[in-house]
C-alpha cells in the first residue's frame, strides 16, 4: 500500500476453504514478498464473523484489523522468522530495485528535460509495471522527484565548484536571451584547462535578470563561484550584431573575445546583400515556401523523391540568425532539382523552377559559402582547442576568396565585399590574444598565417608575458627604510649586480623561447594539449601561459547551445516554471557528463567538432574527421 505501509501488503482477500472455514489470504505483492500467509477472521459465539479482528493460523495470536496489513507482516517476521524468511529477503531486493528505478527516473528527467509531472502519467506506470512484472508498483510522487533533482543539482554544482577552485585561469562565454514570457535570461559557461591538460567546459548558470545586457551580472556570477581573480576573457557575440554586449564587455576587468562565428556570418550577410545573388535567393525562398505552406505539396514532394530514388527530405528555409542555413537551403534545392522541376512543371502555377542560368549561379554561391560553413563548424567546437585556429582559418578564407581570372562579375563582387568586410571585423577583434594563442599552439607556432613583419611582434609579446610571469613568481621582500650609510667603493661596485641579474633573466627567457621554437612542428592530427602534457617539464615557464591562452573559446556556441536547450524547457505549457528550476534543469542537462559521473576527456585534434547554429546536426563529431577534407588540407597549406 502507499503511504506508511513499508511492506506494501495488499488488502486481505477473503476466501472459503474446503472446511467451509472463512479465512483471510494476506498476499504480499512481489515488490516486497512473494509468500502468502493466512489469517482468520475471528468467529463470534453466534457464528457471525468479526471483521475487525483476525487470528494467526500458526500461533493463534489475535490482532485488530483496520484494513491495514502492516502489523500482520511485522508479526510474521518477529514471531515466525522461518515462515517469513523469503518474505524479508525478497522484500529487501525489491526495495533496492525500487530505489534504483527512482534514481533512474530522476536521471532520465534531468538528462532529457522531461517535466516532473510525467511520474503522474498512467501510461508510464503501466509500462513499468509490465517491465517489472509487478502490478503493485507505484511511481514515486512529484515531491520525491523534485527533492532528488535538487539534491542531484547541488551535488553536481559542488563538483563544478571543486574543479573551478583547482583551475589556474578561467574563460567565460556569456549572452542574453528572451523567453516566451518576455523574461530576460543570462547564460554563462566556464572553460579552462586543468592540471592534466584536459579541457573542461560546463554551464555555470542560466539565470533570470531584470535588465538586458547588465554588466554587473557577469561579475556577480564570477564572485558567486569565487573565480573573479582567475578570469581571463569573456566571449560574447560580435559588435556589429549586438553592440550592447560589447559595451558590457568593455566595462568588465578582463579581456573581451568577440564570437568569430558571428563575425563570419555577419560578413556573409553583408556580402549577399551587395552582390548578384539577391534575385536567385528570393526565388529559392519562394520555392521553399511553396512546399512548406502546403501539406499537399509537401506530400507530393515526398512521393516524387521516392519515385526518383532520392532520400526523403524537406526543403529548408534560410534565416539570418541560423548559421549556414542559406547554404543548406541551396544544397537541398540542388539535390532535388529534378524532383522540383517535375512537380512545378506539372502544377503549371505561379511558382516556377530555376532556370539553368540561375542553377549555375546557385552552384557558384554554394562553392563560395562552403568554406565559410567549414570554418564556422571548425571554430565552434567545445571539446578541442579552437582559439589558436582562428587566424589560420581566417587566412584560409582570405586565400580561397581571392578573385580568379575566370570568375563572373557577380562572384568577384561577392569576394571583394566579403574580404573587405571580414578584414574590418578581424581588425576589431582581440587580435593580440589570438596571435599569442596561435604562437603557443605547436601546430601553428611558425606563424605562417601572419605577415612576416607581424611575427616578430608576436614573439615580443610572448617574451614580455614570460618576463611578467617570472617576476610574479619571485618572492617579494619588504625592506625597512634605514638611514643610508656612506657608500664605499665596494658597495658601489656591488650595486651593478642588479642590472646583470636583469640581463641574465632576459637571456634565460630568450633561451626558453628558442627551445620552444626549435621543437618540431606538431602534425595536423596531433592534440596541442597532449603535446604540452608531454613537454610541460621542458617548457615549464611557457606551459602556464599556454594553459591560459589555449582555453579561450573562439565562439559563443556554448551559450547558443544553452539557449536552444532553454527553449525546449521554457514552453507555453511549462511557462510557470520558476527561474531557479529552469537553471537547475538546463544546467543538469547541459552538464550531463558530470550527471552520469563520467569525466570529459578532451583530445584536441582528434575529438569532436560543433555544428554551429544549424539545427538537426550532431555537434559531437570527431575532429579527426576534418583531416582529409579539402578545406582542412587547404587550411594547412595556407598556413
Amino acid at each position: 500500500m502507499k503511504g506508511s505501509n513499508k511492506f506494501n501488503i495488499q488488502k486481505p482477500k477473503v476466501c472459503i476453504s474446503s472446511r467451509m472455514e472463512l479465512k483471510i489470504n494476506v498476499h504480499v505483492c512481489s515488490r516486497t514478498a512473494s509468500t502468502t500467509k493466512r489469517f482468520c477472521f475471528k468467529k463470534l459465539p453466534n457464528g457471525v464473523l468479526d471483521k475487525t479482528r483476525v487470528t494467526c493460523t500458526i500461533c493463534k495470536a489475535e490482532f485488530r484489523y483496520h484494513r491495514s496489513n502492516s502489523s500482520l507482516g511485522y508479526h510474521l517476521r518477529a514471531k515466525h522468522p522461518a515462515e517469513s524468511q523469503d518474505y524479508v529477503v525478497r522484500g529487501l531486493k525489491t526495495e533496492e530495485v525500487s530505489e534504483k528505478l527512482t534514481n533512474g527516473l530522476v536521471v532520465w528527467i534531468a538528462k532529457s528535460c522531461r517535466p516532473v509531472s510525467i511520474v503522474e502519467d498512467d501510461g508510464l506506470k503501466e509500462v513499468l509495471r509490465t517491465a517489472l512484472g509487478d502490478m503493485c508498483y507505484n511511481l514515486p510522487s512529484t515531491e520525491t522527484i523534485v527533492s532528488r533533482l535538487h539534491a542531484v543539482y547541488e551535488d553536481q554544482r559542488a563538483q563544478r565548484h571543486t574543479k573551478l577552485l583547482g583551475a589556474m585561469n578561467v574563460a567565460l562565454t556569456g549572452d542574453h536571451w528572451t523567453s516566451v514570457d518576455n523574461d530576460y535570461y543570462c547564460a554563462v559557461t566556464a572553460h579552462f584547462i586543468d592540471n592534466d591538460w584536459t579541457l573542461q567546459s560546463f554551464a555555470l548558470t542560466v539565470s533570470k535578470t531584470e535588465e538586458r545586457h547588465y554588466a554587473d551580472h557577469f561579475l556577480s556570477v564570477a564572485n558567486e563561484w569565487k573565480i573573479g581573480d582567475k578570469l581571463t576573457t569573456l566571449g560574447t557575440d560580435s559588435a556589429w550584431l549586438y553592440g550592447n554586449m560589447v559595451d558590457v564587455a568593455s566595462l568588465l576587468p578582463f579581456e573581451h573575445m568577440p564570437c568569430t562565428a558571428h563575425i563570419l556570418q555577419s560578413a556573409i550577410t553583408v556580402s549577399l546583400n551587395d552582390s548578384g545573388f539577391e534575385r536567385v535567393l528570393a526565388k529559392c525562398r519562394e520555392i521553399v515556401g511553396h512546399f512548406e505552406d502546403s501539406p499537399a505539396n509537401a506530400q507530393e514532394l515526398n512521393a516524387q523523391q521516392a519515385a526518383h530514388g532520392h532520400n526523403t527530405e524537406a526543403l529548408v528555409q534560410d534565416a539570418q540568425t541560423r548559421w549556414n542555413s542559406t547554404l543548406e537551403m541551396i544544397k537541398r534545392i540542388q539535390r532535388n532539382k529534378s524532383v522540383l522541376t517535375t512537380i512545378l512543371t506539372q502544377q503549371n502555377g505561379t511558382v516556377t523552377m530555376l532556370t539553368d542560368q540561375e542553377l549555375d549561379r546557385l552552384q557558384k554561391l554554394e562553392e563560395l559559402l562552403e568554406p565559410c560553413r567549414y570554418v564556422t563548424e571548425l571554430l565552434g567546437g567545445e571539446r578541442y582547442v579552437p582559439c589558436s585556429m582562428v587566424l589560420p582559418a581566417l587566412r584560409h578564407l582570405f586565400w580561397v576568396m581571392e578573385p580568379l581570372d575566370d570568375d563572373p562579375v557577380y562572384v568577384v563582387r561577392f569576394k571583394m565585399v566579403f574580404t573587405t568586410d571580414l578584414a574590418q571585423r578581424r581588425a576589431s577583434s582581440n587580435l593580440t590574444w589570438l596571435k599569442i594563442a596561435t604562437a603557443l599552439d605547436p601546430r601553428f607556432k611558425d606563424l605562417k598565417c601572419l605577415p612576416k613583419d607581424e611575427r616578430r611582434e608576436v614573439w615580443t609579446l610572448v617574451h614580455d608575458l614570460l618576463m611578467a610571469e617570472t617576476q610574479a613568481q619571485q618572492p617579494s621582500v619588504q625592506i625597512k627604510e634605514e638611514p643610508s650609510p656612506k657608500k664605499s667603493k665596494m658597495s658601489i661596485f656591488l650595486l651593478g649586480s642588479s642590472d646583470s641579474d636583469t640581463e641574465e633573466e632576459q637571456d634565460s627567457i630568450g633561451r626558453c623561447l628558442d627551445r620552444y621554437k626549435a621543437e618540431p612542428k606538431a602534425g595536423a592530427g596531433e592534440c596541442p594539449l597532449q603535446w604540452w602534457l608531454k613537454r610541460e617539464g621542458a617548457h615549464a615557464r611557457l606551459a602556464s601561459i599556454a594553459r591560459k591562452y589555449l582555453s579561450t573559446p573562439a565562439t559563443t556556441v556554448p551559450c547558443e547551445s544553452l539557449f536552444s536547450l532553454s527553449g525546449d524547457v521554457i514552453q507555453n505549457k511549462r511557462a510557470s516554471l520558476s527561474s531557479e528550476d529552469v537553471n537547475r534543469i538546463v544546467c543538469l542537462r547541459s552538464n550531463r557528463s558530470i550527471l552520469m559521473s563520467t569525466p570529459i576527456r578532451v583530445i584536441g585534434l582528434s575529438d569532436e567538432r560543433s555544428a554551429g547554429g544549424l539545427p538537426g546536426k550532431k555537434s559531437n563529431l570527431c575532429l579527426s574527421q576534418w583531416v582529409g577534407e579539402p578545406h582542412f588540407d587547404m587550411l594547412l597549406h595556407a598556413c
